[in-house]
């Protein structure tokens, strides 16, 4: 007895709040506000003491304890109603019916009091007596509790039958929505768990209802037995009833079918659905204020769908009462019909209603509405469609949803799967269709790959939208699978741009133009549109000063995207007047811009196009003629030394093209060039990667001429070398695949130092090569597999070395010994007895030899490596080798001990296998060269060896056939040498079986 005590008072208090509550709601405030508001106050502090006592769960609680805490409480609902009935008549001005409910409930609570029973039966007293022993009559009159909710009161109550018809027939005005999932008639029936709408609904009157349907009319007419009947049912009663015709209820024959609409009756019900239809919005605010169960929620959503669906204007009080903040958070509950009636409540809240649409978004966290489209569960995903179409139908509120972090993207997504979900699909179409309407939007579509809004409104929207739209395309990055069609679509209207008058316009078009052009597939396109004629008159021709960009920088960048796209241009007409893009025309005007002073942006893109027109012949030949002039020259050359990285790069790519054509003239220039050449050797930090410009300098110095001691020389004093070996050293410590460029900068480094020993002749660059030990240093390259390109060069370093070997090599000079120090050495040293120290000979140079000071290769041991790198695939390095291997068997060096050396290691047996695997003329020469020296000077074992090899033979007699002059010479010697061509008289003949 005493916890339903409790019960009671818990359930005065919360409707003293909500008495509270409405308090604050109305625009009158009392002028002792202040005064109820501290009273109220302090009253609730009075309570919080005995509520502790209850709460504590250390000990039970006794029943005279418990009997204590309820009289306690009791004194302090008294005085809450007392505080209520000091709030005047006036604050519930037009607001009657919190008015009546406020005094009622003052009143109620000031003469509260508890019946205090020592039993446990089942008498109560009479504040907790059940619906079932309460009179009938009390429910049928106005309800003046305000938002009753005693638990003990169901719906489902029998002597609550007429606010169950009121529920029941207010949910027939919903049943002609075919959308509406739920009718207020079935919520109202299990409506256990909400406050009940019951307790403060208006009275209702027979008079409300269709005799018929046994529920509220919406028409009502009266026919002329003086019923009234629903428009509707009647006028099915009399179709049904053809033949006679009686009043259904009275039974009294009618004259006539003939009905009269009953107006008052109609507004009278009507007012009353709209008084009830705001408490009931209120009952449910009630409901998702308390939320204590996702039940609750889920009627209290229902019931305000179903006031929605019977009248839109409903809408203003949902808002008006702060519901909405109520009906967001409702999408946090976990239960997922929760959420999705919220979802279709909030989409009717916002249907035909931009104030609405607004509001909502002020709340609505987007961020979940996204993640909502991608759930699996279909019904879910589709209320959130419908509810974000229905807000992108407000164009303030595009940008806020295309703005929200993957909303455009998932929806693009879903867009894209029709075979999927089709209505998904349709929807996501349709809200797109909407945000288009923004223009950040359409370029968040194309970044996520929409393209086609961004596209159409590029070609066909008004010069303002075309401008926004184009600058928007050249700033987006677009994927390769969609450059092409992009082009296709854009490219005339880009164009037409380009030759507006509007400086925002060509900057737009411009910047679009060099991003579709850096695609190089697009240059066939934009050459059929005829960009290269426009590009070149705005580089050398057109003139406008107050532009905010430089449109020859542009043009030049995109000219140079498509003469870099690879096809062919060399008659391609660049004006009116026959020139092509080949004519000097072109070449000249290039060279004189790049004469002036230009920024260095323009400086790239001429360099850029300067090089593509290298590679045709007519231009080339115009270019060396124009780059041997002397301003011409330096102007390029100094470029490299510009601060711009990628307009020294693009300079060096130029001249390494131009360097097989003037090699002497640049490297004569580049030696007059301030800073120059040693600037272009620059050792890498260890804490920094290799770069571009490193790589390509080093090939530049690689690439001229090696026999120009002017530039060796330069290399030699500015202290080159020491640097170059320290790179080579680190680079070989480090390995090739620490950097992008670090193999293209070893083999530019390596080509430096072969430079060097085609100069050797200069006394200071042989102290060089003898100090640094070169043919170590290549020796150890030779094997070392960073790349093909460094082992030929090794190899022709140590040919160039080797060929200076038997010039350097003498034979060891012996000192004559002094005769005086012979006369004073002791008598016990005789001169007969003391011995000679003997220096050692090399066998291939006569003389004292080292690798070190003559560049022996026998001493370096690299004839081993040598013949290895005779059984490379690559005949570039095959070939480099073996003319290494040559300078043995050269006519100066003592060719007999060279050939034995050689068979020592199975040279003749490398050599053969060249032969076998290559058929290169040069290759065929020296092989065939090298087989005649060991079959002249190998003795017999050489020549069993090489007449071993059946496919020999057949090998010469093609070259004799089929190869060059020189290459069918050294054929013929062979197979003379082997008796199988007359002309040789030799004293020992070769016989090889054919």
């Amino acid at each position: 007895m005493e916890q339903e005590n409790l019960l009671e008072i818990g359930c005065y208090l919360y409707r003293a709040s909500i008495a509270i509550m409405e308090l604050k709601t109305t625009e009158n405030s009392p002028p002792n506000a202040m005064e109820i508001l501290q009273s109220l106050s302090e009253n609730i502090e009075l309570a919080k003491d005995p509520v502790k006592k209850c709460q504590r769960g250390t000990r039970p609680i006794s029943n005279s304890e418990l009997r204590s805490i309820i009289v306690e409480l009791e004194r302090v609902i008294k005085r809450i109603g007392e505080c209520l009935s000091l709030i005047p008549s006036s604050t519930f001005k037009g607001q009657e019916y919190a008015k009546v409910a406020v005094h009622s409930l003052s009143k109620e609570m000031k003469n509260f009091s508890f019946v205090i029973q020592e039993s446990h039966g089942k008498d109560l007293d009479t504040q907790t007596l059940s619906l079932e022993e309460q009179p009938k009559a009390e429910l049928t009159q106005t309800e003046t509790d305000l938002y009753s909710i005693k638990v003990d009161v169901s719906m489902e109550n029998p002597h609550f039958i007429d606010a169950h018809y009121l529920v029941d027939s207010t949910s027939s005005i919903s049943s002609s929505s075919s959308n509406s999932r739920l009718k207020l008639g079935d919520m109202s029936g299990s409506l256990t768990s909400t406050p009940q709408v019951g307790h403060f609904m208006e009275p209702l009157y027979e008079t409300f209802f269709c005799p018929l349907t046994k529920k509220i009319m919406d028409e009502p007419v009266t026919i002329e037995s003086g019923v009234t009947f629903e428009k509707k049912a009647i006028t099915e009663w009399f179709e049904k009833h053809e033949n006679t015709i009686f009043c259904p209820v009275s039974s009294q024959k009618l004259v006539s079918r003939v009905f009269n609409p009953n107006t008052a009756l109609k507004c009278t019900i009507e007012e009353w659905k709209e008084r009830n239809e705001v408490a009931r919005i209120k009952v449910a605010r009630a409901a998702l204020s308390l939320a204590s169960s996702e039940k609750m929620v889920l009627e209290a959503i229902r019931d305000v769908q179903s006031i929605c669906q019977r009248k839109p204007h409903s809408k203003l009080q949902i808002h008006s009462v702060g519901m909405l903040p109520l009906i967001i958070k409702s999408l946090e509950q976990k239960d997922r019909n929760v959420r999705l009636e919220t979802l279709e409540l909030l989409r009717q809240l916002a249907e035909d209603d931009d104030y609405s649409k607004e509001m909502i978004a002020e709340t609505l966290d987007f961020s979940m509405m996204i993640n909502f489209l991608s759930c699996t569960h279909q019904a879910l995903r589709h209320a959130s469609l419908l509810l974000l179409l229905e807000l992108s139908k407000s164009r303030y509120l595009c940008d806020k949803i295309g703005l929200v972090p993957g909303a455009i993207l998932m929806l693009i997504t879903i867009k894209y799967k029709t075979s999927i979900d089709a209505f998904a699909s349709e929807k996501a179409d349709d809200t797109l269709k909407n945000l288009e309407r923004s223009p950040t939007n359409i370029k968040l579509m194309a970044e996520n790959g929409l393209l086609e809004p961004l596209l159409y409104n590029l070609t066909e929207g008004s010069e303002e939208m075309q401008t926004e739209m184009a600058s928007y395309l050249g700033e987006i990055v677009i994927g390769h699978d969609s450059k092409t069609y992009v082009a296709e679509r854009v490219s005339p209207a880009l164009i037409k741009m380009v030759h507006s008058g509007n400086p925002l316009t060509r900057r737009a078009a411009f910047k679009t133009l060099a991003q579709i052009s850096s695609y190089q597939p697009n240059g066939k396109i934009l050459i059929e549109a005829g960009i290269v004629q426009i590009m070149v008159e705005e580089m050398f021709t057109r003139r406008i000063y107050d532009e905010l960009m430089n449109s020859k920088i542009e043009a030049a960048a995109i000219l140079g995207s498509i003469l870099e796209s690879g096809l062919e241009f060399e008659n391609l007409r660049v004006n009116s007047h026959g020139h092509t893009m080949t004519s000097d025309y072109v070449v000249y005007n290039i060279i004189d811009m790049l004469k002036n002073s230009t920024p260095d942006e323009l400086n790239i893109n001429l360099i850029k196009i300067l090089s593509c027109l290298a590679k045709t012949p007519k231009s080339k030949a115009t270019l060396v003629s124009l780059v041997k002039e002397i301003e011409t020259s330096f102007t390029i050359i100094e470029l490299i030394n510009n601060p711009h990285e990628e307009l020294a790069v693009a300079t060096i790519k130029l001249l390494i093209m131009l360097a097989p054509h003037m090699g002497h003239t640049l490297a004569d220039r580049l030696c007059k060039t301030r800073g120059q050449p040693e600037s272009l050797v620059q050792a890498p930090n260890e804490m920094t990667r290799i770069t571009e410009k490193q790589a390509v300098s080093a090939k530049f110095l690689a690439e001229l001429p090696h026999q120009n001691l002017t530039l060796n020389q330069a290399l030699l004093f500015k202290n080159t070398v020491p640097t170059i070996l320290q790179t080579i050293s680190q680079i070989q410590r480090s390995g090739t695949r620490s950097s992008k460029y670090a193999s293209s900068y070893l083999e530019g480094l390596v080509g430096i130092l072969v430079r060097f020993t085609t100069t050797l002749y200069d006394h200071q660059i042989l102290f060089l090569a003898r100090i640094h030990n070169f043919t170590t240093v290549f020796t150890e390259l030779l094997m070392e597999s960073y790349s093909d390109e460094v082992q030929r060069l090794s190899a022709i370093g140590l040919e160039n070395l080797s060929s200076e070997s038997i010039n350097l090599s003498k034979p060891p000079q012996i000192k004559k010994t002094n005769f005086m120090k012979l006369f004073s050495l002791p008598k016990s040293l005789s001169l007969s007895s003391s011995k000679r120290k003997k220096i050692p000979v090399c066998p291939v140079h006569r003389g004292a030899c080292s690798s070190e000071n003559t560049f022996c290769l026998v001493d370096a041991k690299a004839v081993e490596r040598l013949l290895a790198c005779l059984d490379h695939e690559n005949p570039a390095v095959v070939e480099a080798a073996l003319s290494a291997l040559c300078t043995l068997l050269d006519d100066k060096v003592d060719v007999d001990k060279s050939v034995s050396m050689l068979n020592g290691v199975n040279a003749v047996q490398h050599v053969l296998n060249v032969v076998k695997e290559h058929r290169h003329e040069g290759l065929w020469q020296k092989s065939f060269w090298v087989i005649e020296k060991f079959l002249m000077k190998g003795g017999d074992q050489s020549a069993s060896d090489i007449t071993r090899d059946r496919l020999l033979p057949a090998t010469l007699v093609s070259a004799f056939h089929h190869g060059d002059g020189n290459t069918r010479q050294m054929a013929e010697k062979v197979l003379t040498r082997l008796n199988k061509m007359p002309g040789f008289n030799t004293t020992t003949s070769y016989t090889m079986s054919m």
